[in-house]
């Protein structure tokens, strides 16, 4: 059963580090990522998690820096946005747009990576988790065009690209990439009002906005449609085809 601590990301019992790596995961995809990265190995590929499990309070602190001031907030098209000339609603949505509500993220469950090809890069390379990374000319594009028939041709693997298409809420993310059968579960569990209890609780900004809207924030930035799913999950083999 599912709590609500773990939906928000309040607690982090359900996750657990990646073997050589300060990243945390769900307990349950450890041998699904496994499949996942070795297949990508013997396609030429060194797949790595660049973020895994997130907090609540590590999410806040992106939301509060960016409502703030503090970090960039980016427009569709990736450029940075005067955020000093937009309304407090405005500056919601916009903040929406690339990155989850405190409480709303994926990343709280432990099911959702954001991952990266390390042999394409330097060591010391900047990641940049951008889209002109990972179309033609950019260090992965190799790894999303071997992902991009990968992910059909092995749907019993169980992963998929919650935000692959632009649905008019979370701008596109390829290297987002989810674990279907434990995101179905957390997600059939999150609702509006358990969101909007984290909120009430917390030192968020622009808090007043995300409880006037949460109803269409959560239809437009939280909640992601079925047919975006891959079918049921079957064995977790890994594929020998590369």
């Amino acid at each position: 059963m599912i709590v609500t601590q773990e939906l928000t990301g309040q607690i982090d019992a359900h996750v657990i580090c990646l073997p050589a790596s300060d990243q945390r995961v769900h307990r349950e995809l450890l041998g699904p990522l496994a499949a996942l990265t070795e297949s990508a190995r013997q396609a030429g590929f060194d797949l790595q998690v660049a973020s895994g499990f997130r907090s609540f309070e590590r999410q806040l602190h992106i939301w509060n820096a960016k409502a703030r001031g503090l970090r960039p907030v980016l427009d569709s098209a990736g450029a940075p946005l005067d955020i000093a000339s937009l309304d407090n609603t405005r500056r919601m949505f916009a903040i929406l747009r690339w990155s989850a509500l405190p409480g709303a993220s994926r990343h709280h469950w432990g099911c959702d990576v954001d991952i990266y090809d390390a042999a394409a890069v330097a060591h010391d390379y900047k990641l940049q988790l951008s889209v002109a990374e990972t179309c033609a000319g950019g260090p992965f594009a190799e790894l999303h065009a071997w992902l991009d028939g990968f992910l059909l041709r092995r749907e019993d693997l169980g992963f998929f690209r919650p935000y692959g298409a632009d649905r008019g809420g979370v701008a596109p993310e390829p290297w987002h990439l989810s674990f279907a059968p434990l995101a179905r579960q957390f997600q059939a569990a999150l609702q509006p009002d358990c969101v909007a209890a984290a909120i009430e609780a917390a030192d968020l900004a622009l808090k007043a906005e995300v409880l006037a809207n949460i109803e269409e924030i959560f239809q437009r930035f939280i909640h992601v449609p079925q047919s975006a799913y891959p079918g049921e999950s079957g064995n977790f083999e890994p594929d020998r085809e590369g």
